[in-house]
């Protein structure tokens, strides 16, 4: 693939790195590629970044048919640049656009996209501890049309924006209210795809659990309203006595990367993990019993999240007296320590951006 650059004449000033909000600030490129009915993909091109100009008609303003990815550029202390499981990330966004119905694209016509933005904006990553490149690839449907059908053009683009740490907690446990009332995907819809519907959906139970003093929900199952299935915006583990438990992938939560990365450390480790249902009553007793150990949410953007306490008919369950866990601090220093080269990549999950 032929990419066109046109750089911009006007570089913006970089923020500071040790003050980063996630996703304030946005580097000086954008990548950009069209689809066509029976032309395909076509016309990939990375140009400065800036407003996009579309008619107040089209399709994704009115019917939300659109998908996205979120993954990270981090810099060594050698000063090379590379990207963390990134072919895996490459590979949910066509699953996703196969569930709404857009184009699939070319797996190494994206991977050479994102080494070329990231290439062309390399100094936009920072190097300040618990810092990285954040690469946002999505793609919107963009036929000037009112009606429910699958458009026939697409644009796919990249940005990136360098971020510090997603939770203002940072590494310091947060505390989680369980939702029973709202339902964020069931059976059959589109809770397995990264798709902007689903997080529409999950708004009003997250603003209503920040009024309450929490910093997500944690989710339910949309039809008994008993099994536990993810944090709002990552997947929940749970350490009972020595076993780590985490609800399986049936069609209604992300298949997180992160959420895979834990799994294949864990087992790496020799510790046993559950992938089964349990119900939210499950992990009350767990705590009442004194079993529940730990618990903590996987996901790119924060990486590991530890939780301190989840909110529940009234009350908070307090996890390992709000502190981080052994096991969340190994994983996030494990999984840190790969990204930024300070570990060997013994999974091979380093892509290096040459």
């Amino acid at each position: 693939m032929e990419i066109s650059i046109k750089k911009t004449m006007t570089p913006k000033v970089k923020p500071d790195e040790r003050s980063l909000v996630f996703g304030h600030e946005f580097t000086d490129h954008m990548f950009i590629m069209d689809y066509a009915e029976g032309k395909g993909w076509h016309d990939p091109r990375i140009v400065p970044y800036g407003p996009l100009s579309l008619d107040p008609s089209t399709m994704v303003l009115h019917y939300a048919q659109e998908t996205f990815e979120g993954l990270k550029a981090y810099k060594t202390a050698k000063g090379d640049v590379q990207l963390f499981r990134a072919k895996d990330n490459i590979a949910r966004l066509n699953q996703s656009n196969e569930r709404v119905c857009i184009p699939t694209l070319c797996e190494e016509d994206v991977m050479q996209a994102i080494k070329t933005i990231v290439k062309v904006d390399e100094d936009w990553i920072p190097e300040a501890q618990g810092t990285s490149l954040y690469i946002r690839p999505f793609v919107i449907a963009t036929d000037p049309f009112i009606g429910v059908k699958t458009s026939s053009t697409f644009k796919f683009m990249i940005i990136l924006s360098p971020v510090g740490a997603y939770y203002k907690e940072g590494l310091n446990p947060t505390r989680i209210y369980v939702e029973e009332h709202y339902v964020r995907a069931v059976s059959g819809g589109t809770g397995q795809a990264k798709t902007g519907g689903n997080y529409a959906a999950s708004l009003k139970a997250q603003v209503e659990a920040a009024q309450k003093g929490y910093s997500q929900v944690l989710w339910l199952d949309g039809i008994e309203r008993k099994y536990v299935e993810e944090v709002g915006t990552s997947n929940a583990f749970f350490k009972v006595d020595e076993k780590i438990y985490t609800a399986p992938l049936e069609g209604t939560i992300l298949s997180g990367i992160t959420r895979d990365t834990s799994l294949k450390l864990l087992k790496s480790w020799g510790i046993d993990v559950i992938e089964e249902r349990f119900t939210i009553q499950q992990v009350y007793d767990w705590h009442t019993q004194g079993r529940l150990k730990e618990a903590f949410a996987t996901g790119t953007a924060a990486v590991i999240s530890p939780i301190g306490a989840f909110g529940w008919k009234g009350e908070d369950l307090i996890i390992n007296n709000n502190e981080i866990g052994q096991i969340s601090q190994k994983l996030y220093d494990t999984i840190t320590q790969i990204q930024i080269g300070q570990l060997e990549d013994s999974f091979n999950w380093i892509t290096v951006v040459n």
